[in-house]
């Protein structure tokens, strides 16, 4: 980990600075930097995502009615085909019909749409929303 911090200026408008200083004490930070550090890593991941070849991690979590005919056999299909990693697999039984799933994934951000769009597209499943993340510069 790269310990050397730089510091440098910003100018904001009284009005923005004012938000900053909101959202600041609002969130819990310790400083105007947290927060800001935090903002350029959101940021840097959310841009990471934008390359299709680019190596990312997410979260897909889906909820869905087991009694659907074949789902788990085609969900579980599309998860041994995949051409990316699939790190974790958590599910849980909601009720007597519905499940809750989430599965941790890594690979390129092409593959990982694809799979999340396959998965998302599979009648019998009521929810399906990926979560982008990456692993951002310090």
């Amino acid at each position: 980990m790269d310990n050397n911090v730089i510091r440098f200026s910003v100018s904001l408008p009284e009005k923005l600075l004012v938000e900053l200083d909101k959202k600041v004490n609002e969130q819990g930070y310790a400083s105007r930097s947290e927060y800001t550090r935090d903002l350029i890593r959101e940021r840097l991941v959310k841009d990471s995502w934008k390359e299709d070849d680019t190596e990312v991690i997410g979260v897909l979590t889906m909820i869905y009615t087991h009694h659907q005919n074949d789902l788990v056999d085609r969900i579980l299909t599309i998860q041994h085909d995949a051409k990316i990693k699939i790190m974790c697999n958590t599910h849980v039984h909601i009720d007597h019909d519905n499940c809750l799933e989430t599965i941790m994934i890594q690979g390129a951000v092409n593959e990982i749409k694809d799979f999340s769009q396959k998965i998302g597209g599979l009648k019998g499943v009521k929810f399906s929303k990926l979560v982008e993340a990456a692993v951002p510069a310090s």
